[in-house]
């Protein structure tokens, strides 16, 4: 008799946990997709004009807002930026000297420059948010020439045109994302 009780208590308990995951869709919802780190986002988007959700699902495909990351090509920190671009990030921003550790290890830093990075790509790919998350993955240079060449032109909906299957993986995820983010969060 106990045994039958203890189930329907775990029944209970298992049914008002799905009721509360579809009732409030939107609380899960944030939980599987977090933005911390919003105050630096925020700021460094409205410093540069940048859509905070664009640099939120960026941060989210490249680190999932984890500093002191690597990667094996040497990308480093919460928005995983090359060092020599960094550099001349540093160089053409103005910005004081940054270090290498201090990109790789704290956060408000790698927003900061790959926030800036954002803006100046906006203004090199005429505010085309796409061909920015796509620049931002192969570099700007080899989407210059993709899309000079009639290989993609620069939208989402072709994106499976993009030739380097990273690139092409790498826009899909950001710009779902931030799809989910702007549904979630609707301030930011």
């Amino acid at each position: 008799m106990r045994w039958l009780l203890k189930k329907r208590v775990m029944l209970l308990l298992f049914i008002g946990l799905l009721v509360l995951l579809f009732v409030n869709s939107s609380w899960m919802g944030r939980v599987l997709y977090p933005i911390y780190y919003k105050s630096d986002i925020t700021a460094s988007a409205q410093n540069y004009g940048v859509d905070p959700y664009l640099v939120a699902a960026i941060i989210r495909a490249e680190s999932n807002y984890k500093t002191g990351k690597e990667s094996k090509k040497g990308a480093l920190g919460i928005m995983q930026i090359m060092p020599d671009t960094a550099k001349w990030i540093v160089e053409k921003a103005e910005f004081t000297e940054v270090s290498m550790e201090e990109l790789r290890d704290r956060a408000d830093i790698g927003i900061e420059l790959g926030t800036w990075y954002l803006r100046s790509l906006h203004e090199q790919f005429e505010n085309n948010s796409v061909a920015v998350v796509a620049a931002y993955n192969a570099g700007p240079g080899n989407v210059r020439s993709w899309l000079r060449e009639g290989v993609w032109d620069g939208t989402h909906e072709s994106s499976s045109q993009i030739p380097f299957g990273e690139t092409r993986h790498y826009v899909q995820k950001v710009i779902y994302y931030y799809n989910k983010y702007k549904e979630l969060y609707p301030v930011l």
